[in-house]
């Protein structure tokens, strides 16, 4: 007679976690090591940026950046040969880089491989990211803390908030006094990408004193994210939802309104600890965004979701219709623009799974 054979019982559903229900809290010292690249960028290079072959402001940002790097490692070389060296020397160059160009040419690809291949210390961080920073440790010590660095990296540097324009301008005037290099990334609106340096005058203009010490790259191209990809995908009916929340390992599942008005009590450089341990993004009806407050904070979710490469699987409508088109015409179109190309990439993710 055949042994009998076990027969494992089949694995039930999972219970979701509902991001509505959690109060993260995050120490000062978690986000200083915590501005590093994110994971969907933790291990690119400048071999592994593919530039488009009809763009050569690609090609050339490119050779700039990896020339910015030598630059940092050669100064930096010196201090490790031995004792008797007085210092390392500065490092020769611009003290500052700025890529500037429209949505998804790479920037961040290029600016996260720069990261990589310079030398530490070093910091890497979104501009809502540094203003969070700067909120948690108290002005003077985010100097003190971030002078220790050789580089920063600034990722999606926003010139819409005059306030925290200013801000960030004073800490990087403090930050190249003391010698560390700079990087930083903007977006230049679409409707003025036939207009040469739209973007880079704006941002030389707001940092005021250091344009001097940037020089700013111009990077043309075509959206990565929607070359030959189709628009945002349809909406799953609530029962799908549920069901792909339930036999989705990790997975979170809310109510989109709930997790709306969640986000207004919590901190936004909370926003990633609040995924923490999430591994894809149920939501039941997505709705119209109807108050700015709230869109931006959804901005600022989007952009944690999309670090974390969180799929989005949802009902309601689809992510092109979040914002209306008021919004997309005001002062804040640019982080609408990137958060619906972003929530678009996430739920299409959802849709190839």
């Amino acid at each position: 007679m055949a042994p009998a054979t076990a027969v494992l019982p089949e694995a039930g559903p999972v219970a979701p976690v509902a991001l509505s229900a959690r109060r993260p809290v995050v120490a000062a010292e978690r986000l200083v090591a915590e501005m590093v690249p994110p994971p969907r960028f933790s291990g690119v290079s400048f071999g592994s940026y593919l530039p488009d072959t009809t763009q050569p402001s690609q090609y050339e940002a490119v050779r700039v950046l990896e020339e910015f790097a030598a630059g940092l490692n050669a100064a930096a070389a010196p201090a490790r040969r031995g004792w008797f060296r007085r210092g390392a020397p500065a490092a020769t160059g611009p003290a500052g880089v700025y890529l500037d160009g429209g949505y998804g040419v790479g920037k961040t690809h290029l600016l996260a491989s720069l990261w990589h291949a310079a030398p530490g210390p070093k910091a890497f961080g979104t501009f809502v990211e540094l203003t969070n920073l700067v909120g948690a440790l108290g002005f003077q010590q985010a100097v003190q803390t971030l002078s220790q660095h050789r580089l920063l990296c600034i990722d999606e540097f926003e010139l819409d908030d005059p306030g925290d324009t200013v801000l960030v301008s004073t800490l990087l005037g403090r930050l190249v006094e003391a010698g560390v290099k700079l990087a930083a990334t903007s977006n230049t609106l679409p409707e003025k990408l036939g207009e040469g340096r739209f973007a880079a005058a704006d941002f030389l203009r707001e940092i005021q004193g250091l344009s001097a010490h940037f020089r700013p790259l111009r990077i043309d191209g075509q959206d990565y994210r929607h070359r030959g990809l189709p628009d945002a995908p349809p909406p799953y009916a609530d029962e799908a939802v549920d069901q792909r929340a339930a036999r989705t390992p990790g997975a979170s599942l809310d109510d989109f309104g709930d997790l709306l008005a969640h986000l207004s009590v919590v901190h936004p450089s909370r926003y990633g600890a609040l995924l923490d341990d999430v591994h894809a993004v149920c939501l039941r009806g997505v709705r119209p965004v109807e108050d700015q407050s709230t869109a931006l904070r959804l901005v600022v979710l989007a952009d944690r979701m999309y670090d974390r490469e969180l799929p989005i699987t949802a009902s309601g409508v689809p992510f092109d219709q979040v914002f209306s088109q008021e919004m997309l015409r005001g002062g804040y179109r640019k982080k609408y623009l990137r958060a619906v190309s972003r929530l678009v990439a996430l739920a299409r993710d959802s849709s190839r799974s």
